[in-house]
């Protein structure tokens, strides 16, 4: 028991909460406390009926207790933590501001695909951004193929298809590597243009900084 505990601990704070939040809810469907249909994204029940926890259910939902679930909650677990530790390491405002930014823009585009969980995408906007910021690393895809970290997503989204023989499935990770690459775009690519003065398109508010990190060391003299 005390083993399990160190290892929950030593997830970083944000994807120990994503993580928890994913489990609870599936327990909760499981156990019939909630359905479904209570946790999906719809802009009409969202904003017509004032169902405003919709636009957060919808991303801490990855289905029933199952492989499939387990699956997710891996890909969660692995790329969240890679990013929270390393890319945003000390960062903890701007990782968050990361998923917010990166939810929303979900949440804007899932109209057009009809998506109404838009969990697993958000999953694969975390794997394109790690997979970009990391081109050297070579992967091993279900011990079969070698390929390198850039491939990677493009490579899931296939597997995907193949697997569930649902394009829909195909769809919603296609949605998060869209959105991944516009994060990664605006804050990898166009800062380094000379017009962009350095500033990416995404920067993360001051307050939300304070909030999450606190307020800057004291500037020694």
């Amino acid at each position: 028991m005390a083993n399990v505990e160190h290892w929950v601990r030593e997830i970083p704070p944000i994807t120990r909460a994503w993580v928890g939040l994913c489990i609870a809810s599936s327990i909760a469907v499981q156990c019939k406390i909630v359905a479904p249909l209570h946790l999906y994204f719809s802009w009409k029940s969202t904003f017509g009926k004032m169902e405003l926890w919709r636009p957060i259910s919808t991303f801490i939902y990855f289905g029933p207790l199952s492989m499939e679930f387990l699956i997710h909650l891996f890909f969660i677990m692995r790329y969240s933590r890679l990013l929270e530790e390393n890319s945003y390491a000390n960062r903890r405002a701007d990782f968050l501001w990361l998923l917010i930014v990166c939810s929303a823009m979900l949440l804007l585009i899932s109209p057009l695909f009809t998506v109404p969980f838009l969990s697993g995408s958000l999953a694969f906007a975390l794997v394109y951004i790690w997979s970009r910021r990391n081109p050297s690393v070579q992967m091993s895809l279900m011990g079969v193929i070698t390929l390198r970290a850039p491939y990677l997503p493009l490579a899931l989204v296939g597997v995907s298809w193949a697997m569930y023989n649902d394009w829909r499935s195909a769809v919603a990770d296609g949605m998060g590597c869209v959105v991944g690459h516009i994060w990664y775009f605006g804050m990898d690519v166009w800062p380094q243009e000379m017009s962009s003065r350095g500033k990416g398109w995404f920067e993360t508010p001051h307050l939300l900084t304070r909030l999450v990190d606190g307020p800057p060391p004291p500037v020694v003299e």
